[in-house]
């Protein structure tokens, strides 16, 4: 797969990244005058969504619930969902030539590589082409400028969404998080009800409760905690600031404050990305 070797050689050359980058910028520069958002001209948005092009990226602080959404429109649009976080697990519980080496990384709580991050994609990417897929919905992915310039060397990204929720609503959300012991169903325990103030709108989020069999197994993570969290999404916004930049200056980031929970939230993010959920029209009727 060609895209994926020019991938490797992207992250083990120090200046592949920009190199990449700019054959990319000077290639659109020569394009007509687009929209600021690429799916705002009104024939594109017209298209069935089968026929668009869905090399997406997903953003947001953690706790904001990509996965859930960009999970939920893999399935309705048929093409993978990738959450970099679940091919590092994946990694992990293998025998594969990289456990060994994440698990030292991890133990001793450090970052991984952009070279590791971008070898398990690589081989996700070939995955996916070798059962002929051609999209995908990126996860989690790319969380450094580096790492969004080797992308936008291989491939085109078509569009990037921006998830946006109150700091306060995002800790409440965390704290309320909660997995059973035995099945390893996650659940939330946080019924979250702000008020508008300051501008903001009033955000509701129903809880999610678990079934009585469960309710005796509930666990915590050991790092959901306020202070964690709060920290956690101090670092997520100094290092997320530049990759939104990245994009934005390429005019492919729409951003996406979510109104509330899944019942109210993703409805509005279907009408915003002119698509349609069969299940959730024959709901609604």
């Amino acid at each position: 797969m060609a895209a994926v070797q020019r991938l490797l050689r992207a992250a083990s050359s120090p200046h592949g990244g920009a190199a990449a980058a700019g054959v990319r910028r000077m290639a659109t520069s020569q394009a007509p005058a687009a929209s600021a958002f690429p799916f705002a001209g009104e024939e594109r948005m017209r298209r069935p969504a089968q026929e668009r092009d869905v090399h997406w990226v997903f953003l947001g602080c953690p706790g904001v619930g990509k996965g859930t959404y960009a999970s939920r429109l893999s399935r309705l649009l048929d093409v993978p969902h990738i959450a970099t976080g679940d091919l590092v697990r994946e990694e992990l519980a293998s025998t594969g030539p990289l456990a060994a080496q994440l698990k030292e990384i991890v133990n001793q709580g450090k970052l991984v590589s952009d070279e590791i991050i971008l070898n398990l994609l690589s081989k996700r990417l070939k995955k996916e082409e070798e059962h002929g897929e051609s999209g995908f919905i990126l996860d989690g992915f790319p969380r450094t400028v580096n790492q969004a310039e080797i992308l936008d060397g291989i491939t085109d990204i078509d569009m990037v969404v921006n998830l946006k929720l109150r700091e306060d609503v995002i800790v409440q959300k965390c704290l309320g998080r909660r997995t059973c012991s035995e099945c390893g169903s996650s659940y939330n325990l946080a019924c979250i009800d702000v008020k508008a103030e300051n501008g903001l709108p009033p955000i509701y989020m129903s809880p999610l409760l678990p079934p009585s069999k469960c309710v005796s197994k509930m666990v915590t993570r050991d790092d959901d905690t306020e202070e964690v969290i709060r920290n956690r999404l101090q670092i997520y916004n100094e290092m997320s600031q530049p990759v939104e930049d990245f994009y934005k200056n390429q005019g492919k980031v729409l951003e996406f404050d979510l109104p509330g929970g899944i019942p109210e939230s993703w409805p509005k993010l279907l009408q915003v990305l002119n698509l349609e959920d069969q299940e959730l029209n024959r709901a609604t009727a």
